[in-house]
């Protein structure tokens, strides 16, 4: 026996009237958190205006958004299901013959588009966001003039220079294990852009508060001077290897449909790019994470109402979003430092929910 359109339709509209309206609740919290942070900072700062840091606020609310769709569903489902519950409407849907798993189909179906129209758009879109809220950090709040990009052809650095020049740093690979970056070439240029020397070396190890080159050989513009070849020259920088190691394991600023190709660049430039791994897993599990969300509120929600219960309804769903999300975290980072499986790491925090909502309801209910 199938849901009839006029219900299905009616229980959609109520749980996604809900889930909206759950989901900018939160991020309204967030952007308010998240905008006084970046007034606190820009304080130190009196060439910044409101503006500017209203608009970073906005950019930057993907970055933490994408993180609590999933306690919107939850939230969303338990309240739409404490809603029907109380108005006795669920009743009169199981006294005319439907199950729980039948009248749940409209939450499911709205949970999977959530998570399928996630990935595959809010993703790509707040990525773009929060690249330029990053771009405008930088610019405008740390005032860092260091910057790093990675392409097939290898590494890119470029890194200030005490006398306010700058110098580009290039190298075909790179060794994460004792941060040594291979066939090297640096070019300097002061602060009009001029060129005014380059390094190439075999290697270049970064070590601390400095770049040593090793076998490198040192050019001059003026004419007629020949190369110098050292066997070691020391390069003072401001850079640590977790600023390097930041640069390229944020997956914020990557869309999910560049994911496997930056991985693999990743791969063959010599980082480790098992963060992004587990990054992109995850975002292929949210869809069922989601799914999992909706078969737990039913779990908490579906009773007979009670005085007081809608304290108690809030607090096993709070408790039950931060388990999720700290077993997420804890999982993550086991797989980061890979402790277990990239897959198992982005897949169980989904799978264990689906499973454990899935044994409760079947406990439960009996048809």
């Amino acid at each position: 026996m199938m849901i009839p359109s006029t219900l299905g339709r009616y229980l959609a509209r109520s749980y996604l009237i809900n889930f909206l309206f759950f989901l900018l609740a939160l991020l309204s919290i967030v952007y308010l958190f998240d905008t006084v942070e970046l007034i606190r900072r820009a304080n130190k700062r009196a060439d910044i205006p409101l503006a500017l840091i209203l608009q970073m606020g906005f950019l930057k609310l993907p970055q933490v958004g994408q993180l609590i769709v999933p306690f919107a569903i939850l939230f969303s489902a338990m309240f739409t299901f404490w809603q029907l519950n109380r108005r006795h409407e669920l009743v009169v849907v199981r006294a005319a013959g439907l199950s729980v798993w039948q009248f749940l189909i409209p939450f499911l179906g709205i949970a999977l588009a959530a998570g399928i129209l996630q990935v595959g758009m809010i993703n790509p879109v707040g990525a773009l966001f929060v690249g330029k809220f990053k771009q405008m950090e930088h610019a405008h709040l740390s005032r860092d003039k260091s910057q790093i990009s990675i392409f097939k052809e290898g590494l890119w650095l470029r890194q200030p220079l005490s006398d306010d020049g700058y110098v580009i740093l290039h190298a075909a690979s790179f060794q994460q294990r004792d941060w040594t970056l291979n066939k090297v070439f640096a070019l300097f240029f002061d602060q009009e852009d001029r060129w005014t020397g380059r390094i190439d070396a075999d290697t270049a190890t970064l070590k601390k508060g400095q770049w040593a080159f090793k076998e490198a050989i040192l050019h001059s513009p003026e004419s007629g001077s020949l190369p110098e070849k050292k066997d070691i020259h020391i390069l003072p920088t401001t850079l640590t290897t977790s600023d390097i190691e930041n640069s390229f394991s944020s997956p914020d600023t990557m869309s999910f449909w560049r994911l496997p190709g930056y991985i693999r660049t990743l791969e063959e430039t010599g980082f480790d790019p098992s963060r992004l791994r587990i990054h992109y897993q995850s975002l292929l599990a949210q869809p069922l994470l989601f799914l999992s969300m909706i078969i737990l509120a039913a779990t908490v929600s579906l009773g007979p109402p009670r005085r007081g219960g809608g304290i108690t309804l809030m607090g096993m769903g709070v408790l039950i979003g931060f388990s999720i999300f700290f077993l997420s975290s804890f999982l993550q980072a086991l797989g980061a430092s890979h402790q277990i499986p990239v897959a198992l790491a982005a897949w169980s925090p989904a799978l264990i929910s689906f499973l454990l909502g899935l044994s409760v309801m079947m406990t439960l209910e009996d048809g």
